[in-house]
């Protein structure tokens, strides 16, 4: 999958208008609303850098929490048109609509080189409802569009999908295209052995991603709560751990198809368990099985040493989802574990966003993987072979 690139556009004296992911943390404190978190709008600036120094001029559009389509100044953007301008070096215009009198006449004054920053785009229930009255609004402020918005690219909202069928050659971002090229690595013949780690909580999240890879990767590691639900299917106890009953059969056909497939699929050996609400340190178990009464947080040293093992083995790896509670340092270990030998391979390792991602940042490792992904629902989504509309509306090149 090849898209046509932001740098393959002619952007001199054009008003580019960028889809950004800014739904970035706040921090309220001192009675002023700063950036908490600003990766995701450093993420872009080589986007942006790239339309204005050759004589564009940019209008950037994001969404920022659940407004519910309405003007909610919780949920304003301002804060972020004043990270932003620092990170980028240049002041950054900021209109008070994403549509309108004010942000039309904005958009129409701007000179290559200037960039505009609209509000919350949720502020208008139409971009949920890809409204095309709405698209069209959007449209009408710019010459070119780009989405380089990969984490909301599997939402079908009015500037991620309408208003990219309204231009005649909607393009990718520098951050669109290293997603849809790393993600994409793994599904077309990916350096072998392919080692998939999955985790999490729940099975159901996963089971797309694990019927889509299971047929292209050598190996499978399940670790996390899902593991448990793989687990009781076999027959293992396991407490009072998270099961999702009603996914026990679908947890056996994903290990049938392994089998049939020739794919080694790995389970937890051992664990760290802890009594369901007591809030203690936790105890190492002595094989697959959890205790009555009893939850299994985090996977033990046995099976850290054998998921190791096969992780070393590896050319290519993706991560997706934790392999037990990393929030609480008591069951953070396995997790951590993981996380490292991963970052040790020298193979093309992937982390697929969410909850591995800020695993990752916790323990200060993000400089060590080939690929991070941004999008958390975006990222699984494709991995699990779905059409992401974000994606499918930017103009294919031929190679």
């Amino acid at each position: 999958m090849k898209k046509l690139s932001v740098t393959q556009l002619d952007v001199r004296d054009k008003r580019v208008f960028v889809r950004v992911d800014y739904n970035v943390p706040l921090d309220r404190g001192g009675g002023r609303a700063e950036v908490a978190d600003d990766r995701r709008i450093v993420a872009s600036i080589p986007t942006l850098r790239s339309i204005l120094d050759r004589g564009g001029s940019v209008i950037a559009a994001s969404h920022l929490g659940r407004p519910k389509g309405k003007p909610d100044p919780a949920s304003s953007l301002r804060p972020v048109s004043s990270r932003l301008s620092k990170l980028i070096e240049r002041p950054v215009l900021f209109a008070d609509d994403c549509v309108g009198a004010q942000a039309e006449s904005m958009a129409q004054a701007l000179r290559p080189g200037e960039i505009l920053l609209l509000e919350n785009l949720r502020f208008h229930k139409e971009e949920e409802a890809d409204d095309p009255g709405f698209a069209r609004a959007l449209a009408s402020l710019a010459d070119l569009y780009v989405n380089d918005a990969f984490g909301s690219a599997h939402r079908p909202h009015a500037s991620v999908h309408g208003m990219a069928r309204l231009f005649s050659r909607p393009a990718a971002g520098l951050l669109m295209e290293k997603e849809i090229d790393s993600l994409g690595r793994l599904l077309v013949d990916p350096a072998r052995p392919f080692l998939v780690v999955v985790g999490g909580a729940k099975v159901s999240d996963k089971l797309d991603l694990m019927d889509h890879l299971i047929t292209r990767c050598d190996t499978l590691l399940i670790g996390g709560a899902m593991a448990f639900t793989f687990l009781r299917a076999l027959g293992h106890e396991v407490g009072a751990s998270l099961v999702e009953l009603a996914k026990e059969e679908a947890a056996r056909e994903v290990m049938t198809m392994a089998a049939v497939k020739g794919v080694s699929l790995l389970l937890p050996e051992d664990h760290m368990e802890s009594r369901a609400g007591s809030g203690e340190r936790g105890r190492p178990t002595a094989g697959p099985s959890v205790s009555p009464g009893y939850m299994g947080l985090d996977i033990g040293a046995k099976t850290v040493a054998a998921f190791t093992r096969e992780i070393g083995k590896a050319r290519t790896i993706l991560w997706n989802g934790p392999m037990g509670k990393f929030e609480e340092p008591a069951f953070s270990a396995g997790t951590e574990a993981i996380a490292r030998a991963i970052a040790s391979s020298k193979g093309f390792t992937v982390v697929g966003g969410g909850d591995s991602a800020a695993a990752v940042k916790k323990f200060d490792l993000e400089s060590s993987f080939s690929h991070i992904s941004t999008g958390g629902g975006a990222s699984l989504e494709f991995l699990s072979g779905m059409t992401l509309p974000g994606v499918a509306m930017l103009t294919d090149v031929t190679l």
